[in-house]
């Protein structure tokens, strides 16, 4: 495996496994994961709060079983938002979708296999080309995998996150009458789903930068305003661990962008 580029602020966070467990149901409020009963995936769980990405893919692997849902949600954070190839980046998200259709088959009723499934599918048809993956017919297994994990976890607040941005960008490339005919996808539906969201977490920073996007991409800039004072407040949250700091440092490199 390629080298991977270190989390920047690295040493900011000292999770343990104590202090994980404590603030649990805190820092899954986004996934739903349940709190892990096997030790090895619980350090596995310490490795990714403290921004140490490769190591908890590693030990996530290792440990097999929920492991793996580290091992994708630590691998997806990473090509997400630190890995500078366009290649490796899409490669990283395919193994991603890989292991959690592997994992799903395995276990059906795990949410966070049909999530990751379909996130790292998003992000891939993100980067060839959304009307590109549309025309390959990953956005059905998108919306399927997604309505899944919402079906069996009803408090996925990231789930519903994607399944809003699938909504808006279905749309802002096809259209709202074909959208709507092939897909599925409909704007009320997708503006409700980040309500819903937003409700279940407040404080999500990328449920509020999603949302300003698919705002002005189903609304138009008449939305920008409201849009903006998304960003101001995802900008302003505190993180909680590593995933959250380059949510909002994201957050903040939009809004220097938009000033």
């Amino acid at each position: 495996m390629a080298l991977w580029t270190p989390f920047p602020h690295a040493g900011d966070y000292a999770w343990d496994a104590s202090r994980v467990q404590q603030q649990w149901s805190q820092l899954h409020l986004g996934d739903a994961e349940p709190l892990p009963e096997d030790p090895s995936v619980l350090n596995a769980w310490v490795l990714f709060h403290n921004g140490e990405f490769e190591q908890a893919v590693a030990a996530g692997l290792a440990a097999g079983g929920a492991g793996v849902t580290v091992a994708n949600k630590a691998t997806a954070v990473y090509a997400t938002y630190l890995e500078p190839g366009e290649q490796a980046r899409l490669e990283l998200f395919l193994q991603i979708a890989e292991r959690a259709r592997a994992q799903a088959a395995a276990d059906p009723q795990h949410a966070n296999a049909w999530y990751w499934n379909a996130y790292a599918l998003g992000r891939y048809c993100q980067g060839i080309s959304v009307a590109k993956a549309l025309a390959q017919g990953l956005g059905q297994q998108i919306k399927e995998s997604l309505e899944k994990a919402i079906a069996l976890s009803p408090q996925h607040v990231e789930a519903r996150i994607a399944l809003g941005t699938f909504h808006a960008e279905v749309i802002d490339k096809v259209g709202a009458l074909i959208g709507s005919m092939t897909y599925g996808a409909k704007k009320e539906v997708g503006l409700q789903l980040f309500e819903e969201a937003l409700a279940l977490h407040p404080g999500s920073a990328i449920g509020m930068v999603d949302y300003a996007n698919a705002l002005v991409m189903l609304e138009g800039e008449h939305r920008m305003e409201e849009a903006t004072a998304l960003y101001e407040r995802a900008a302003a949250c505190q993180p909680l661990d590593a995933m959250e700091e380059l949510h909002v440092a994201m957050a903040r490199a939009e809004l220097h962008e938009e000033g």
